[in-house]
């Protein structure tokens, strides 16, 4: 199937002659422009907590990544008070594991919410 280089590809329209001046719309029936009408909405408020918890809040963090037989493991324990730590490899993830555990019970910031527990 072969065509000319220069045939059309659709059928050809025909093509106006000279220029001609846009009509102005037809004015809207009913005199004026259309009515908007607000919606009445129901008042929304902010309501408190429905569940206003126990004051607890976490403070350090241990993630641990084993994606499997074969593959090295990762770890990082980060905590609020600065500590920032990670490991790679079987022995120093379960040393970091133990680490972050030894640390929860020295942490400054979980010593002092704790004395203020004993206290009271």
């Amino acid at each position: 199937m072969t065509t000319p280089a220069n045939a059309p590809l659709k059928s050809p329209t025909g093509q106006p002659t000279g220029t001609a001046a846009a009509e102005p719309a037809a004015p809207a029936s009913g005199g004026g422009a259309p009515k908007v009408v607000a919606r009445q909405g129901v008042l929304s408020a902010v309501r408190p907590d429905q569940q206003p918890g126990d004051g607890r809040y976490p403070v350090a963090w241990l993630h641990i990544s084993a994606p499997g037989r074969g593959a090295i493991p990762t770890a990082t324990s980060r905590c609020t008070c600065g500590r920032d730590r990670s490991a790679v490899g079987h022995r120093q993830v379960h040393a970091l594991i133990a680490d972050h555990t030894a640390h929860r019970d020295l942490c400054p910031l979980r010593t002092a919410s704790q004395e203020g527990r004993t206290a009271a």
